[in-house]
């Protein structure tokens, strides 16, 4: 018989007696043969449940989940007090047009000078804008085909590489050269779109994106432009080799179509961990994506693909999909931004996981401002959520506006020092705290130190929460014997979550409204939490993890270590870059904000980018597809 615990309601914790515990993850770290063998071992009937529930009780999931009183009710999906207004934000009508709502992005930014972005070569490293993009099509530098020309050709170069490192996974180059044409006629004859018209993105593989299909045996044709020779793909969705056999894309995702609205031209589906279930980036069925920061290095994951597509200058924008850091991972490992919304703030039809009370669809672009004009674009609640959640109205900061230092100066920062310094090199949390003392110095805001309780809780409840969602989606087609066809990884990570019962899951959703409570008792002191995005930079590819993958649940913890808290608990976040190691890999400063809050949020990691990304690092992979000419 275990010893059953009881804990105290979250009402009565007494915070001055919490201590921070380091993660220790128990897990082998496997490649190659091995790892192989492993999963052979867990999939058998009567040892793999042995061993599951031997990592599960090392790890103190049984503890937590079923020998646990946890005397709070169940919160299936998160749930907000009504949130005040933020100051110095314009409000967006989620109901409009998203060209309308582009439109008042755009009034929101500060002034643009195209002659300082232009007319000096002697300027350092700066990536491509989206307005930079906008002036070259309205002043007749380049054309949205000259482009297309320029992003098909480095397509075709990366497509030649051995080992297979795609950025892309999907890719129609007439497809993409028929909306280019599109976008240069309406240049020509002077009615753009939007700002976004002509703006090249990659849509993550798990997002839907027409006329991408994913029918079975369908092949895409890439055709190099002297027509010597054909690349062929095969279309699949998340990443994986089967699921375009049993799910058939007719039309947009809504957040798609609202880009398409606006002129976006997309330029395919961007590889990614598969299904998801993964933090580095390694997908064996198509070819891992490298870091154009150091290509012997993960991007993260699992937006791995659109992150580094931004990162290495293809597109100034891509969509990524985060349940569990997915966006903010990558992003920050490859030196760019990416914002996770608020729960419920984007329509999620079309997605993979649309089903899901954890994951949303968030923009990854080079600076904090595109990341703005494509929020605004693509935000709007679904009806559902509207109904249920009773979102805030959509916002964004009026950085335009002479009172931005003073909002700034009034803002609370909160950080809980012994999880913020829970970093594999103190190089990360330096760097991160080198930019909250420049945001001190040069706009007064004010860190405050807080206590955020059971974390390891926290983590637990996050993956019983995924993994339970996403094996009820997969299972019926894994039991129909498509299992066997994923990557070792992720039947890894299969095996974990069958392993997780109707009590583990409701015993999560607990945890999900004591750990809610936490939280909001923190929002009241302070407008921000501030973390590291990530616990390491950029981790090393095993050259044995290229065939068959790997499990590194270590690694994954660092990775995720500060990412889950505004997955579980639905919270805006964005990562925004502060800096490099001393192996120059990218450091990520994280934002996590109140619910609805994506203003305030944005206005900080402006501030940020500001202090701190001055002098960028060129990647090793940067294609400037915008002069190549």
């Amino acid at each position: 018989m275990g010893k059953k615990r009881v804990m105290v309601p979250v009402e009565q914790v007494d915070l001055s007696t919490v201590k921070y515990e380091q993660e220790g993850i128990q897990a082998p770290h496997l490649t190659g043969f091995l790892f192989r063998f492993f999963v052979l071992i867990v999939e058998a009937p009567l040892i793999g449940p042995l061993i599951i529930s031997t990592l599960r009780k090392s790890n103190k999931i049984d503890e937590l989940l079923r020998n646990t009183v946890i005397p709070e009710e169940p919160m299936f999906k998160p749930e907000y007090p009504p949130q005040e207004k933020e100051p110095g934000v314009v409000i967006l009508d989620e109901d409009g047009r998203p060209d309308d709502r582009v439109e008042a992005a755009l009034n929101c930014l500060p002034h643009y000078d195209p002659a300082a972005c232009w007319g000096n070569s002697s300027l350092p490293f700066r990536y491509w804008k989206i307005r930079d993009y906008a002036y070259a099509y309205r002043s007749g530098k380049v054309t949205p085909s000259m482009v297309a020309e320029n992003i098909i050709s480095v397509i075709e170069e990366i497509s030649n590489k051995k080992p297979r490192e795609p950025l892309l996974i999907s890719f129609d180059a007439e497809e993409v050269r028929r909306q280019a044409a599109a976008s240069t006629h309406r240049f020509e004859a002077g009615n753009p779109l939007s700002i976004l018209d002509g703006i090249f993105m990659a849509i993550k593989d798990d997002i839907d994106c027409y006329p991408h299909p994913s029918k079975g045996k369908l092949i895409f044709l890439l055709v190099n432009k002297y027509k010597k020779y054909l690349y062929y793909f095969m279309v699949a969705i998340g990443a994986t080799t089967w699921m375009h056999e049993v799910r058939t894309v007719k039309k947009d995702a809504v957040c798609v179509s609202r880009l398409r609205s606006c002129g976006v031209i997309f330029v395919g589906k961007a590889n990614m961990h598969e299904l998801g279930m993964g933090t580095t980036g390694n997908n064996p069925n198509y070819g891992t994506t490298r870091n154009p920061h150091a290509p012997d290095r993960y991007t993260g994951g699992s937006s791995s693909g659109p992150a580094a597509i931004v990162a290495s200058g293809l597109c100034p924008a891509a969509l990524g999909t985060d349940g569990g850091g997915s966006v903010r991972i990558p992003s920050s490992l490859c030196g760019v931004v990416g914002l996770k919304t608020t729960y419920g703030r984007t329509d999620m039809k079309g997605s993979l996981c649309d089903s899901g009370t954890v994951e949303i669809i968030g923009p990854i672009a080079s600076t904090v401002e595109d990341v703005m004009l494509v929020y605004a674009a693509m935000l709007g609640s679904s009806l559902a959520n509207k109904i249920s959640m009773r979102p805030s109205p959509p916002c964004l900061p009026n950085l335009s506006s002479y009172d931005d230092s003073n909002t700034l100066r009034s803002l609370q920062l909160g950080k809980y020092t012994p999880w913020f310094n829970d970093v594999h090199s103190t190089e990360i949390s330096d760097k991160c705290e080198d930019a909250l003392n420049l945001l001190s110095k040069n706009y007064g805001c004010e860190t405050v130190e807080i206590v955020v309780p059971e974390l390891h809780e926290m983590r637990t409840a996050h993956v019983v929460s995924i993994g339970s969602e996403c094996i009820s989606s997969l299972n019926p087609d894994c039991l129909d014997g498509k299992g066997t066809r994923l990557t070792y990884d992720t039947r890894t990570s299969v095996a974990l979550f069958r392993s997780f019962t109707a009590g583990d899951y409701v015993a999560a959703q607990c945890l999900r409204r004591r750990l809610m409570h936490y939280h909001m008792e923190i929002f009241k002191k302070v407008d921000v939490i501030v973390t590291p995005t990530t616990g390491m930079t950029a981790p090393k590819i095993p050259p044995s993890a290229l065939k068959s993958g790997e499990t590194d649940i270590p690694v994954t913890g660092y990775l995720m270590r500060f990412a889950v808290t505004a997955n579980l608990l639905g919270f805006p976040a964005i990562t925004v870059p502060v800096g490099y190691d001393k192996e120059g890999l990218p450091i990520g400063l994280q934002l996590i904000g109140r619910p609805w809050a994506e203003a305030t949020i944005l206005r900080l990691a402006s501030a940020v980018e500001k202090l701190c990304g001055e002098t960028k690092t060129k990647p090793v992979q940067f294609y400037d597809v915008l002069r190549a000419n």
